[in-house]
């Protein structure tokens, strides 16, 4: 049997936002392509989107609209349900429970509707013997589940590390190259169209959290658990703390980070300091880059674009054809009744820290801050007093190996030495 003869694999598509036409696009432009490569003809039937009359800048009049995506999740003529909505509750997740129950496939780049509910969902579509495929869930068009689900099946993962929002990439390689302040950053980030509706998705670590969930979920073989994340966002770096670290050969990144340790599932999407010279370090702009370490393949990198209508579309293109081409694998790579609860990590492993502190021009200043630090735990690897600027200078300290706890206990009793102005900043320093 040739493609052309066989039957063909039949989408619904609910979304028509940047993603879902560019999804479109690809199935009008390449359909010989995708056909020849998995083996049948790839086609959508039916749409769906809350706006009816905008201009896409797609031809859609070959596809029956319907209002209602869980109308669109059911039809009889989809066989695969693709969902590019967005949103963790309502219509995305009412339809995708809808299109699973009724036995179909199912695409999504939801990345929240995974974060909060991929247990629940992974459950369901095993009961109905389906599968989800949410490759661009994550990083966009770096196919990261592909990495871990097939390509590193036999490694025990080690650590998953990655700067996975391109927004907040952008905005601090845009403080440290333009010398701009964040605040005027983020606003031009926003006249671009960068930020989601709700920034506080991108600046506050949220959506680059619920990528690390779902990451962490298939690397470590546990349910998604992203109430567990440890969030911070990059609203309070600074321009002087992007300088400073570039000083002492670093660069600051929102990093996440997950790994299983003594403690529990270690998770975290906070700013970190990479050195300047590594991989990470040298990430520009909006790409993201992905870092996976196995017992047996080591340390892997994974770069490209992380989001945008190409890149993303790509992926969702990639989990269309392998269920073209037959190819079922179980959501987080192995059965959802194997995947057992994390317990979170109490504490984040030891670790350097760069810190920042205003310093009094004082006698014996630094000398309190050294008595507190070592009071605290807390050792010196190096030090940098800068200019003073009228009766204050800033101090960079790193420091030698040590937990989050001690450095913060520190910052509690500097405020009792008289001798440190404002609050200070502190960096964890990630080894990559």
């Amino acid at each position: 049997m040739t493609a052309a003869s066989a039957s063909p694999l039949r989408l619904g598509i609910a979304g028509l936002g940047t993603v879902g036409i560019g999804v479109v696009k690809i199935i009008q432009r390449h359909a010989d392509l995708l056909a020849a490569r998995s083996g049948r003809p790839v086609v959508i039937t039916a749409v769906s989107a809350r706006d009816r009359t905008k201009n896409r800048d797609a031809d859609l009049s070959n596809y029956a609209w319907e209002v209602d995506p869980v109308t669109l999740a059911t039809r009889d003529d989809v066989d695969v349900f693709v969902e590019l909505m967005g949103g963790h509750e309502g219509a995305a997740r009412a339809a995708t429970e809808a299109a699973l129950a009724a036995g179909k496939d199912v695409v999504t780049a939801n990345k929240a509707l995974l974060a909060h509910h991929g247990h629940a969902l992974a459950e369901m579509a095993e009961t109905a013997g389906r599968v989800i495929r949410f490759e661009a869930a994550v990083a966009g068009g770096i196919p990261v589940i592909k990495a871990l689900t097939e390509g590193l099946a036999g490694n025990q993962i080690r650590r998953v590390m990655g700067v996975m929002n391109g927004t907040c990439n952008y905005i601090l390689t845009r403080m440290e190259t333009a010398g701009l302040p964040y605040d005027t950053v983020f606003e031009e980030a926003r006249q671009l169209g960068y930020l989601e509706a709700d920034p506080n998705l991108d600046v506050g670590g949220i959506d680059a959290g619920h990528k690390l969930a779902i990451l962490a979920a298939i690397a470590f073989g546990t349910k998604v658990s992203f109430d567990d994340v440890v969030l911070e966002g990059i609203g309070r770096i600074s321009i002087d703390d992007i300088r400073r670290a570039g000083d002492m050969g670093y660069k600051i990144k929102l990093l996440g980070v997950a790994q299983m340790t003594g403690r529990g599932l270690e998770q975290r999407m906070t700013p970190c300091l990479v050195p300047d010279s590594s991989p990470l370090g040298q990430l520009q702009g909006g790409t993201n880059m992905v870092v996976l370490e196995g017992d047996s393949v080591g340390q892997i990198v994974l770069r490209g674009a992380g989001a945008g209508e190409g890149p993303t579309a790509s992926a969702v293109m990639g989990d269309v054809l392998d269920l073209a081409r037959g190819l079922r694998l179980p959501t987080f790579g192995q059965p959802a009744a194997t995947l057992s609860t994390p317990v979170a990590a109490v504490a984040s492993a030891p670790a350097a820290y760069y810190l920042r502190l205003q310093l009094m021009d004082k006698p014996g200043a630094l000398a309190k801050v050294a008595t507190v630090l070592g009071d605290a735990g807390v050792s010196i690897s190096r030090m940098r007093q800068y200019g003073h600027a009228d009766t204050s200078a800033p101090v960079l300290i790193v420091t030698h190996k040590t937990t989050r706890d001690a450095i913060d206990v520190a910052i509690a009793r500097f405020p009792a030495t008289n001798v440190v102005e404002g609050e200070p900043v502190a960096i964890r320093i990630e080894e990559v």
